[in-house]
């Protein structure tokens, strides 16, 4: 499971603590609310569900893929149906075949999400190897789903946007100024990024 709230007040004070612009972030905005999602086969495939398009129409997706399969946490039923029963629920042709990609590598024993690497770059490198899954999405699996503390999804936008504006950054820092930035924060770069998207949502004025 995800960072719980005590484990993530306590990295952010030990960030605050590092770092003076974390801890007027935490005095604007307070400390944010967990993200934690089950770990396993089904929150994966609710990440390909609901690439690119909205939370609405993943909602409806998955209903149907839930009436169309029975048991939708069952990767051989993914793996057993046919294109035109996952088409009818609503997958495009490129997410039928990244939930295939998925389902089939865990049905068969290959992927075993109970048993990830523990080296957190030995993990993603083992959940990008399903299509469809990038190392945003790995990332995020690692971050809400296992509680990875140091977990560091330095290419998102919105982490980039306030660790700039929370730095007190003239101008957005790109992905490789925002790693090398958050060297200092570990092992704590999941809960930094966790005040970032709080922060974003906020929308508070850095003065």
């Amino acid at each position: 499971m995800g960072l719980s709230a005590e484990q993530l007040r306590e990295a952010l004070d030990a960030l605050a603590a590092i770092e003076p612009a974390f801890a007027a972030a935490l005095g604007r905005v307070g400390y944010p609310p967990p993200r934690i999602r089950e770990p396993g086969y089904a929150t994966l495939l609710r990440t390909i569900v609901g690439q690119q398009v909205s939370v609405h129409a993943a909602a409806a997706v998955w209903r149907r893929l839930e009436e169309a399969l029975g048991d939708v946490e069952d990767p051989a039923r993914l793996a057993a149906a046919s294109d035109e029963t996952l088409r009818a629920a609503g997958l495009s042709r490129q997410k039928i075949g990244y939930a295939r990609s998925l389902a089939e590598e865990v049905a068969s024993g290959r992927l075993d999400l109970a048993a990830l690497p523990e080296d957190d770059e030995e993990a993603i490198a083992a959940l990008t190897r399903i299509k469809g899954i990038g190392r945003w999405s790995a990332e995020i699996y690692l971050l809400f789903a296992e509680g990875r503390s140091d977990i560091w999804p330095a290419g998102d936008l919105a982490v980039q946007v306030e660790v700039g504006r929370i730095l007190g950054h003239a101008e957005r820092p790109n992905e490789k100024l925002v790693r090398v930035l958050a060297e200092a924060w570990r092992p704590h770069r999941g809960a930094a990024a966790i005040l970032a998207w709080h922060h974003y949502n906020s929308k508070m004025e850095v003065i």
